[in-house]
């Protein structure tokens, strides 16, 4: 067999492996029930997966006394709350109902599945501690959009009146796309997604660095610190919709300041299954270095294509351009050559990690079945900063639409014990997003199939990143 068979036959091998994987997720966690752990894919967050700096921030004296992740220290005492608790939606004056709404069943359920599982966990956890304040459980609402903006309009009409807060709205065209009704009911949800608008919008609970940020981090990294130059010939394949668009302005932000130029955008519909048009496009112009914009099945269809014809830039990619899958699938060789990882959080299991060792100890108690990812991981964090909006509420005695927008915009740095960088809220136009990334590696050998060469990394220039 010669070079070009094998590395066809590796691509038909790997696009078998992510269907294989992509359909036991389905049947696994086809139903969607309250409280169960099963979710779906955002605009591909990731993972991963971002933080703010002390320099960009109000001093600790001008702010609510910082959150972490030790929950003893979460949970408002009893005595010190108001006797009576403004009611709304949701809540009942027992338990607290929390929504998710995500892609259970849809083209990329392989990542909302462990993502809702991670903020189960979490849930799980604060219930086995008596809830939020201690005496609040904490009751999950959740819905399968199936990534698709129309349907996910339709099953937030469903749950909107029924739930106190989103603990998440997967996706970033299924965030536009529910965003003004949020508006208008006044309901908060957690994006899990990870573009720069959310920063700035009152009805948005987000955490992490935005994908303009991972981009920006991502190739600074590669310029000053993995091996490349600003000679090389820079290019990008994106995902043509607001997902895509919001990496790409990342990467025209860190060309600009590197001082090297994007030659050439190929750009891909969400459902696409052939790529070789766009890697076509991409060697024919030359690309050295090439930016992914991309969905894990995307990810691993696209390159499989570049391996079956012996096309070998550098890849860098997002946090939602990565799946577990891809380490065991039979294009491992060519991603642990030739892509890296922009996220954020750390090697799974180093539990150096303040925040890791302490979700694992919970992931082993309240859903031992559960496989690294990192998906999962971010799951968990959206559950944390949930809470701490909830438990803010409760010490303020208001659980109704306005008491938790007035009890998100009191919240000032909440930390994330290394797992996501610190985030700074207060009111919208102070919010300060985490601005640090973590570079992955691809190694099969390791539980999540990536392994940390980076963490904290930051460009020089992140910081001027305006988020509007």
């Amino acid at each position: 067999m010669n070079t070009k068979q094998w590395f066809r036959l590796l691509a038909l091998l790997l696009s078998l492996t992510l269907f294989a994987a992509a359909c036991g997720d389905d049947d696994e966690d086809s139903g969607s029930a309250d409280n169960g752990s099963d979710m779906a894919d955002s605009d591909d967050m990731a993972d991963s997966d971002d933080m703010a700096d002390d320099d960009d921030m109000a001093d600790d004296d001008d702010m609510a006394d910082d959150d972490d992740m030790s929950d003893d220290d979460d949970m408002a005492d009893s005595d010190d709350m108001a006797e009576e608790i403004a009611t709304g939606p949701g809540f009942d004056g027992s338990s607290i109902k929390v929504g998710v709404i995500s892609d259970l069943s849809g083209p990329v359920a392989i990542i909302g599945v462990p993502l809702t599982a991670g903020g189960q966990v979490y849930y799980d956890y604060i219930n086995s501690q008596g809830g939020v304040a201690g005496q609040y459980l904490v009751e999950t609402v959740e819905v399968d959009h199936q990534y698709n903006p129309a349907t996910a309009v339709q099953v937030y009409n469903e749950v909107k009146d029924d739930v106190v807060i989103l603990g998440q709205l997967f996706g970033t065209p299924i965030t536009n796309a529910v965003l003004e009704s949020l508006k208008e009911d006044g309901l908060v949800a957690a994006p899990a997604s990870l573009d720069s608008f959310w920063v700035r919008e009152q009805n948005l609970l987000p955490i992490g660095g935005p994908y303009q940020i991972q981009a920006i981090n991502g190739l600074d990294w590669w310029v000053n610190e993995g091996g490349g130059n600003i000679e090389q010939v820079y290019c990008s394949f994106i995902q043509d919709d607001p997902y895509g668009e919001a990496g790409q302005e990342g990467i025209d932000f860190a060309a600009e300041n590197l001082g090297f130029e994007i030659t050439e955008i190929a750009r891909y519909v969400s459902g696409d299954t052939d790529f070789s048009a766009q890697i076509q496009q991409l060697q024919g112009a030359g690309c050295e270095v090439v930016f992914l914009v991309t969905t894990p099945s995307v990810t691993g269809g696209a390159l499989g294509t570049a391996a079956a014809g012996g096309y070998t830039p550098q890849w860098l990619g997002l946090s939602p351009t990565w799946i577990n899958a891809l380490a065991d699938s039979a294009l491992a060789p060519y991603l642990q050559a030739y892509f890296v990882v922009v996220a954020e959080g750390s090697t799974w299991g180093d539990e150096s990690v303040p925040g890791m060792a302490t979700m694992i100890e919970r992931l082993e108690e309240f859903d031992p079945d559960q496989e690294p990812d990192y998906f999962f991981t971010f799951g968990y964090l959206q559950a944390h900063a949930i809470v701490q909006v909830l438990e803010a509420a409760v010490a303020n005695g208001d659980l109704s639409r306005d008491g938790i927008i007035e009890a998100l915009n009191s919240l000032g740095t909440v930390s994330f014990d290394g797992l996501s960088g610190d985030y700074f809220y207060g009111t919208p136009d102070e919010r300060v997003p985490a601005t640090e990334n973590t570079i992955f590696a691809v190694n099969p050998e390791v539980p999540n199939g990536v392994e940390a060469v980076a963490t904290g990394y930051k460009a020089s220039f992140a910081d001027s990143f305006v988020f509007e």
